[in-house]
């Protein structure tokens, strides 16, 4: 049985995936998004590459970030980043789909402690990402009723 938290998570994340005008241009999915987890993936196309031709950091760190974003915003409090750190351990090439696995370590009424992996679909780890986010008072259901700018 879906939970009203689990149901307010899946609208926030669907709002986060069409309202994201960079992962929308990546073509970054939302695969799934519960109160304090979420998985978006992509796949890596030609123009993702650098110049010898493996995935382009800023499209995993963006991947991560995403996933990272959904998570954190998922429990409906407006949450941004404080600080992020990625590191690649492995790479990915055109045609890869990547993965990323956000989940919450911790959370507290103002901050929050997320843990994103990024694998390729056959399991391959190629970013470690770690986040924290600040908790504003503001709603993330305002801004999906277009409100100005809620709480600034």
């Amino acid at each position: 049985m879906t939970t009203e938290t689990e149901l307010q998570a899946e609208a926030i994340g669907r709002w986060m995936e069409q309202e994201d005008k960079f992962a929308r241009l990546l073509d970054i999915k939302l695969e799934s998004i519960k109160p304090g987890y979420a998985r978006a993936s992509l796949i890596v196309r030609p123009d993702m590459l650098n110049a010898v031709k493996v995935t382009q950091g800023g499209v995993t760190f963006t991947l991560a970030d995403f996933a990272f974003a959904a998570a954190s915003n998922s429990h409906g409090t407006t949450s941004l980043a404080l600080s992020t750190t990625l590191s690649f351990p492995g790479s990915s090439r055109e045609g890869d789909q990547l993965i990323a696995e956000a989940r919450e370590e911790n959370s507290t009424r103002r901050t929050g402690l997320y843990t994103i992996e990024v694998k390729t679909s056959e399991g391959r780890l190629v970013g470690l990402f770690t986040g924290t986010v600040f908790r504003r008072s503001d709603k993330v259901t305002e801004w999906m009723k277009n409100k100005a700018d809620p709480g600034s």
